[in-house]
């Protein structure tokens, strides 16, 4: 798998690279996306730290904005880790404020008194200057749902099992409170350490990025 994800990550380095402010007109409608982040290396080169995809047709660049400029941490759980972290790093108790997921009015009726707005406002914004900062993304094209799936489920487990992909000591997901981000330095806990691409998949995927 670590040759495997070696050639991933070149190929990856040489794709379009997309930074913020985006022009939204110029990502692909469809995809994976595969996020890095400074300062985070591997395989000599810079180290992917997130991958992701969507659902529905043509909402690529809408779920990059749930995660880069939406400052809702209930609709994005990348946005919520970072949270995470920052809050762990600092033992900060409003943690367990943090976790709570106020999407339905059921929650918002419950909780919404214990929310303190100012501060979560201020957090949302600290997020959002993070990934603005130090995140920037390619994208493989994509345009079949079944096959973005699952060539997103086996890439992240390619990555997540590499024995030559780790984390720097500086890393900000070493101050998540979720082990899996902490272990597979990634900010992911799904699809972690399942079904890697197979050689079949290799090539598929090859195809698709060179071509």
């Amino acid at each position: 798998m670590s040759k495997i994800c070696k050639e991933l990550h070149n190929w990856a380095n040489k794709l379009p690279i997309f930074t913020f402010p985006f022009d939204e007109k110029k990502v692909p409608q469809n995809g994976i996306y595969l996020l890095f982040e400074k300062g985070e290396q591997g395989h000599g080169t810079n180290r992917v730290v997130r991958i992701g995809t969507h659902t529905g047709d043509n909402q690529l660049s809408s779920r990059l904005y749930q995660h880069f400029l939406n400052e809702n941490k209930d609709r994005s759980i990348f946005r919520k880790n970072i949270g995470r972290c920052f809050l762990n790093k600092t033992r900060d108790p409003y943690l367990s404020k943090w976790e709570l997921d106020l999407t339905s009015k059921i929650s918002r009726d419950t909780h919404g008194k214990s929310i303190d707005k100012e501060k979560q406002k201020k957090l949302e914004k600290k997020i959002s200057k993070y990934l603005q900062d130090n995140f920037y993304f390619v994208v493989i094209q994509i345009d079949d749902k079944k096959d973005r799936l699952e060539l997103e489920s086996k890439i992240i487990s390619t990555v997540s099992v590499c024995e030559e992909c780790h984390p720097s000591k500086k890393w900000l997901g070493n101050y998540s409170p979720k082990e899996k981000i902490r272990e597979s330095g990634l900010w992911l806990v799904n699809e972690l350490y399942k079904t890697p691409l197979s050689t079949d998949d290799f090539k598929k995927l090859r195809d698709i990025i060179i071509s």
